[in-house]
């Protein structure tokens, strides 16, 4: 099992988060519209996706285009990279929820425990 232990709490990001995006736009969140927010959001992800191309590539033995800052040689550097990728997707997803007043900590606990108890699984949050 997967156990990954962190301080890191949904209230904690979303606090720095808020403040790190006042240094990027002056009126913070406001600035950009929920499309904007969003655009960012599935970017971030789309590069995931691509890392994770890559990662099937090499998992495959085909050739990745060699170009610098672009080729992940070892499947450990393509999983670091998704990694970087999915952190900068959740970064943007929570400045999203953010712009529209959405608790996405209540959210994703509300929706986790729900379905949970659709399929009868004892896990909540």
């Amino acid at each position: 099992d997967m156990i990954f232990t962190t301080d890191l709490t949904f209230s904690k990001i979303t606090d720095k988060n808020l403040s790190r995006c006042l240094r990027w736009h002056k009126n913070g969140i406001n600035d950009w519209s929920p499309e904007r927010w969003m655009t960012a959001t599935m970017g971030e992800l789309g590069e995931a996706a691509n890392a994770l191309k890559k990662l099937f590539r090499i998992e495959d033995e085909i050739a990745n285009i060699n170009e610098p800052g672009r080729h992940l040689q070892t499947r450990q550097e393509a999983v670091n990279k998704i990694g970087e990728e999915l952190a900068d997707t959740f970064i943007y997803l929570n400045l999203l929820a953010c712009r529209l007043d959405i608790n996405l900590a209540k959210e994703v606990i509300d929706k986790f425990n729900e379905t949970s108890e659709k399929y009868g699984f004892p896990e909540r949050l």
